[in-house]
Parts: structure tokens; sequence; C-alpha cells
């Protein structure tokens, strides 16, 4: 459609060039159409004549396109980007991330390194690791400033040439930081690894990684949240990240295409395995009363970013800790189209929220302390690992959670088993979570925190946690 709209124009009208800057969403609000009062502005006259394959014909209305913070973007004469990360480079702090094999490190300005540790019982910790980039820049500044800089940093990064990245629909504007000189890949004729680290503005961020991505082979783009590049105008997000066109069907056409119809009613059908749960069916979680980068990034009136750890920082570790065994507390996680949740002895659900469709909810998994034993007596619900003083400790938990929704593929209820492992982090109130499907519909649910690691040396011999005398 837009490839048409910047092609094809009523009476020859020249209109401006499209780009995927700014996001499109067109609407059929068929004989009634009531314009927008607030946001961008409309004119009669500024439409074009769409025609479709199936030559039915719609009048579609094209918003004004302006950016309601050109003039404090025109006028701002404030810090860089690169000295608003200053911060961030000088305090030689790093960013975490936990998937389900590998752990990331982010030390701001210094490296990115990438690792996983093997600890069993009686042995020492086994490290397999690798630098994703180092200090030494791939790229070489060719104006470097005057006074002494962590590597890395760009302060001469031209504000008209800001570079952006669609993050799920929205084109972000960030600055991006070059490392190189990491471990060599063999892929690639020993050549060291890089990456490409780019920040972006995130009012409630804590300096998260978003994700990590190796866009070409031993090369990595890495997405950093933080709040700094806030007060800089031209990164923060726009107030109005989706523009509507409208389209009235013109005589002898229908209201929407018939194609749409039909494509949208193929969506409907992939949706039916799913049970949609209505908001107010779900279970309270008191998560209103908590600060948490998990929950979606507002913008303007669309969420549009998540990201995979939780900061539950309003709460003393007493209080959480009571309030996560009485399953009164759920912890949530999961970055891409599942969320997932999981509230300690009740459930695991996993559920996808869509602004038109609501929420579509799946049970994973429901709590039954006697389905748990019969598991625990056939599998390890505790796992140990030997202090170097000959003392043994709790390292991880396993409970099973069965009895969930009945799987299309295996016409049997799925069922999920919940690790909780003791993970430290520099924030004492992260939370990560993540899940793996080994088979179909039988789940593994990692839940890692500094939390956790509380409460482990509480644990049965059924791997039932209690809160700590």
């Amino acid at each position: 459609l837009l490839a048409a709209v910047a092609a094809v124009a009523e009476g020859g009208r020249a209109l401006p060039q499209l780009s995927d800057d700014i996001p499109f969403r067109v609407n059929w609000p068929g004989t009634e159409l009531s314009l927008p009062t607030t946001g961008v502005l409309y004119k009669e006259d500024n439409y074009i004549i769409m025609t479709t394959v199936d030559k039915e014909k719609y009048k579609c209305l094209l918003p004004l396109i302006a950016s309601g913070n050109e003039e404090e973007e025109k006028d701002y004469k404030g810090p860089t980007p690169g000295e608003l990360l200053e911060p961030l480079f000088k305090q030689s702090s790093c960013s975490y991330r936990i998937e389900s094999y590998w752990t990331y490190e982010v030390c701001h300005g210094k490296h990115i390194r990438q690792y996983h540790e093997e600890k069993e019982t009686g042995q020492k910790i086994n490290i397999q690791e690798y630098y994703l980039g180092n200090m030494i820049m791939k790229n070489p500044l060719s104006e470097p400033e005057s006074r002494e800089l962590p590597c890395g940093y760009d302060l001469s990064l031209s504000l008209t040439q800001i570079p952006t990245k669609n993050i799920e629909g929205q084109m972000t504007p960030y600055y991006p930081v070059e490392l190189g000189n990491g471990t060599p890949c063999s892929l690639r004729q020993n050549l060291p690894r890089s990456s490409t680290v780019m920040y972006i503005c995130h009012p409630e961020a804590k300096h998260e990684i978003l994700s990590v991505a190796e866009v070409t082979t031993c090369e990595y783009e890495v997405v950093i949240l933080t709040p700094l590049l806030c007060n800089h105008p031209k990164y923060r997000f726009r107030a109005s990240p989706v523009n509507d066109i409208f389209c009235q069907s013109l005589p002898g056409s229908p209201l929407k295409p018939h194609n749409l119809e039909q494509l949208e009613k193929q969506q409907e059908m992939l949706k039916m395995p799913f049970r949609r749960v209505k908001e107010e069916e779900m279970p309270s979680t008191k998560e209103d009363k908590f600060s948490s980068i998990h929950k979606p990034v507002a913008v303007g009136s669309h969420q549009l970013l998540t990201v995979g750890t939780t900061h539950i920082s309003k709460l003393t570790d007493e209080q959480l800790i009571k309030e996560f065994l009485s399953g009164s507390y759920c912890f949530h996680g999961g970055v891409g189209w599942w969320k997932y949740e999981f509230c300690y002895g009740k459930y695991v659900h996993q559920y996808h929220e869509d602004k038109e469709s609501g929420k579509t909810s799946v049970v994973v998994g429901t709590w039954s302390k006697e389905e748990h034993i019969e598991w625990s007596r056939k599998n390890a619900a505790r796992t140990f690992y030997l202090q170097e003083d000959g003392t043994q400790t709790v390292r991880m938990v396993s409970h099973f959670y069965g009895n969930g929704d009945v799987c299309d593929l295996t016409d049997k209820p799925r069922q999920v088993t919940v690790k909780l492992k003791c993970k430290e982090s520099d924030s004492p109130h992260a939370v990560t979570i993540y899940m793996l499907e080994p088979h179909s519909c039988q789940y593994i649910l990692g839940v890692e925190s500094p939390v956790i690691c509380k409460i482990l040396d509480t644990a049965d011999e059924y791997g039932l946690l209690s809160v700590p005398s």
C-alpha cells in the first residue's frame, strides 16, 4: 500500500517521500468517518484513490506528517549523546543478559563477553567463553577528541545522521559504539570477532541488554536500554508512533477489500487452538505495586518493547520472599511473541497481548503437590554442588507443573518442569525467565535470580521451599 501511495496521487499531485521511519496503519471506517481531533492533522483534499487487483476502489485520506518535536530538536544545545553516556563508561559498570545456555556480559566501553559456566559436584567451575569485542575500536575515529575518553566512544557522530533500528515495529534512534579485537573466529580465517553496541533511550531502564544478535558470522549487534540518552530530544520516542490512513469505499466496492477480509479470517483461524482469557479473568499478581523494566515500553498508546529482566526493587527481601512463596507475587519474563507468567505453587502461563484482539493465554502447567511429590520420587528435585570446605549447598530445585491445556500435537495436557536457580547479579532484585520445549508441549521453565539464592537452602527432600527462619 505504501509503495502505491508513494507512486500514485490523485491529479498527479506529488506526495512527500515515505520511509520506514514513519509507520502507518490503514483503517476502514465504512461510511461513518470521524477524524481524530488530536495528534496529526488531516485535510479533505489530501487523499489518493487506491485500486486493488480486483478493481475495488477506495478514497484514502492521508495524514499531514509533521514531528511535534522539531522545534525542540532545532533549539537543543545540550550535551551530545556521547557526553550523556559518559557516566556509564566512567563508572566501569557492566550489564548482563542470561539466556538458556549463554550469559552475555557488556562492560560498557571495555568489552562484550559470551560465556557458559559448568560446575559439577566435586569439580571446579569450567567456563566456555568468547569475547565478542574489546575496547580497541573496530574503526578508529577520524577526529578523536583531545580529552581522554573510553575507546569506542564517538563524540563526533553527526546529529543529522542519527541511525535507526526497527525494534518491534518502531524505528528507534540509537547511538552506536564499535568494539573489535574479539576472540578469533575460526569460521572467518581467525579474524577477530566484533560488535556494534546500540544505546537507545528508555526512561525507566537500568542499562539492560535488550537483545544480542549475530548479524553476520562473528559480527554482532547488542541493543542496550538506557535512560541517559532520553535527555536528548533526537533520541526520544515519538509521541505519535503510528499514523492512520483512512480508506472509504467508492460506489460499487465493498467496505473492505475482499482479499483482506479473507486474510483476516485465516489469521483468526490460526488463533483458535489457544484459549483466550479476558484481562479481568486473569488472577491478580499485584504487579501494579512494583517498578518493572520487563513491562512493555509505552510509546504513545502502543506497547512495543519488552526486555528479559524484571526488577522488583520496591519490596524488602523478606516481603518479596513471603509473597513469592505464597503465590501472591508472580514473576513475568520472556522476549518476543510469547511472554511467561510463573506463580509459585499455582501455575505457569504462556501469553501474548495484542492491542486489538486482547490477551491470548495458554496454561502450560498447574500445581499439584501430590503430583509433584510423585514426580520427585523418579526425578532429582534438588541439585547440589560441593563447596571448598566440603559442605554441600543446594544449587537448583526443580518442580513439576502438569495438567495444562490440551496440546493439539499430542492430545495430552501440557506440562512443565520449573527450574529455580540461584544466579548472582549486580541487581539484587533481578529475575530472568526463559522457556525451552525439548519435546512437543513438554517444557522447561528456567527462573534465575539472586532472590532465589536466599531460599534454596530451605528446600526439603521434594525441593519444596519455605521462608528462611
